[in-house]
C-alpha cells in the first residue's frame, strides 16, 4: 500500500507552533496568509524591489508505507511571470546538507503588510535557517526534474511531515501589472 500524501502551507508564529492548512494551490502576497485570495498583492515599487512575504511549504504523508526519503522539489525550469528585471522566485538554500527547514527552525513570515516582505536573505531581517549562509537563495528556475532542489533526506518510517521549501517572490519595478498565470511546483520523493 502506497502512502497518502498532501502539501501543507505554515503559517503564524513560532510559538506555540504555526499553523499548518492543507493546499492545492498557493498564492505570494504581502501577508502571512496561505489564502489571501485577491488581497495583498505584491505592489509594483517605483525603484528597486518589493517581496512577497516568504511562504513555508511541507509534505504530509500518511497511510502505510515502510519508507519515505530523498524528497526533492522542482519547477518546469521556466516561470512565465513578468517579474522584471532581476525579478524572480526564489528559494532558501543551505551550504551543505539539506536544502530544507526544519521544523524547529521554521520563522514566520514578516515585513510591512500590504507592501512588501522581508527578503529571506537580509541581515537583520531575514529568514535565520538561510541568511548566514554563501549563496542564501536560488531563482527556483536552477531547479528542474533533472537537477531537482534536495529537501530532505531523512528516513520516515511512520507518518509525519517533511522539511519545508521556504518560498518568496522578488518583484522589480519594470514588473507588469496584474495576476500572473499558474505555474506547477513538484515534489517527488523515494517510498518503498
Amino acid at each position: 500500500m502506497a502512502a497518502t500524501v498532501a502539501v501543507e502551507e505554515l503559517n503564524g508564529p513560532e510559538s506555540p507552533g504555526p499553523t499548518a492548512n492543507e493546499i492545492t494551490s498557493a498564492r505570494f502576497c504581502t501577508a502571512d496568509t496561505y489564502n489571501p485570495g485577491l488581497n495583498y498583492p505584491i505592489p509594483i515599487p517605483d525603484s528597486g524591489f518589493h517581496y512577497s512575504y516568504w511562504k513555508n511549504h511541507r509534505i504530509k504523508f500518511t497511510g502505510s508505507f515502510t519508507k519515505i526519503n530523498n524528497i526533492r522539489w522542482y519547477c518546469d525550469g521556466t516561470i512565465g511571470w513578468t517579474l522584471g528585471t532581476n525579478g524572480e522566485v526564489r528559494v532558501g538554500v543551505r551550504d551543505t546538507g539539506d536544502n530544507g527547514c526544519p521544523d524547529s527552525d521554521y520563522q514566520q513570515a514578516d515585513g510591512t503588510q500590504g507592501t512588501t516582505g522581508h527578503p529571506i536573505e537580509d541581515a537583520t531581517n531575514g529568514h535565520a535557517y538561510y541568511k548566514n549562509q554563501t549563496d542564501k537563495v536560488k531563482n527556483v528556475e536552477n531547479y528542474t526534474s533533472s537537477n531537482p532542489l534536495v529537501v530532505d533526506t531523512t528516513d520516515y518510517t511512520s507518518e509525519g511531515h517533511s522539511k519545508h521549501v521556504v518560498l518568496q517572490c522578488k518583484v522589480a519595478s519594470d514588473a507588469s501589472h496584474g495576476q500572473q498565470s499558474s505555474e506547477t511546483l513538484t515534489w517527488i520523493w523515494d517510498e518503498i
